[in-house]
C-alpha cells in the first residue's frame, strides 16, 4: 500500500475527487456499518504507524479546538498559571462560557511540528482522527471535510475505494 503525506498533494486530490467522495460517501451510507467500522479500524490500525504526525502537524494549524472547563484547570496547573490567566490568553468563550474553544489557529502549542503541551493535551486533539470510534458513517460530513487536511483520513479512504472495488 502505497502511502501519500504530501499535504499540496493531498490538499489537492481532495480539489479533484470532491464528486468521487460524495459519490463514496453516498455509497459508504448504503453498507452495513458495523463492517464498515472493522474496516476503517483495521486500515486505520496499519496505515497510522506508517504516518510521523510530527512532520505533519497539519491538524494543529488548521481545526478549531473544543476544550472543557476540567482541560483549562489541567492545562493551568501544567503551565503553573492562574485558571484565569489561561482563558485569558488561549480561551474564547461563547455566552455565559457555555463553549470554549482555543483561541487561535494555528494552535498556540504547536512548535516546530510537535504539540509542547502533548501530555496534558484535549481531548478532542487525543482523538483527531477518531478512525478508532465506531459510527464511522456516522461522521462522514467530518471525515470527507478532513480528506485533504490528515494524510491518515486520507490514505484510509483511498484504501477503502480500493478494497470496497469502489468505483465513481
Amino acid at each position: 500500500m502505497d502511502i501519500i503525506t504530501q499535504l499540496d498533494v493531498i490538499a489537492l486530490e481532495a480539489q479533484e475527487k470532491e464528486a468521487e467522495n460524495q459519490a463514496f460517501r453516498t455509497f459508504l451510507r448504503s453498507q452495513e456499518p458495523a463492517g464498515i467500522d472493522r474496516l476503517v479500524q483495521d486500515l486505520d490500525a496499519a496505515i497510522t504507524p506508517q504516518i510521523d504526525c510530527t512532520r505533519c502537524g497539519n491538524c494543529c494549524r488548521s481545526l478549531m479546538v473544543n476544550i472543557t472547563p476540567e482541560e483549562v484547570t489541567r492545562l493551568a496547573a501544567y503551565l503553573n498559571r492562574p485558571e484565569a490567566d489561561v482563558m485569558e490568553q488561549y480561551v474564547e468563550t461563547g455566552a455565559n462560557n457555555s463553549h470554549m474553544v482555543m483561541n487561535a489557529i494555528p494552535c498556540h502549542f504547536l512548535t516546530n511540528n510537535c504539540c509542547s503541551i502533548y501530555e496534558q493535551r484535549f481531548a478532542e486533539c487525543r482523538e483527531f482522527p477518531g478512525l478508532h470510534q465506531p459510527g464511522f458513517t456516522d461522521r462522514l460530513f467530518a471525515m470527507l471535510m478532513h480528506y485533504g487536511r490528515c494524510p491518515i483520513i486520507y490514505n484510509v479512504l483511498e484504501a477503502m475505494k480500493k478494497r470496497l472495488a469502489f468505483n465513481a
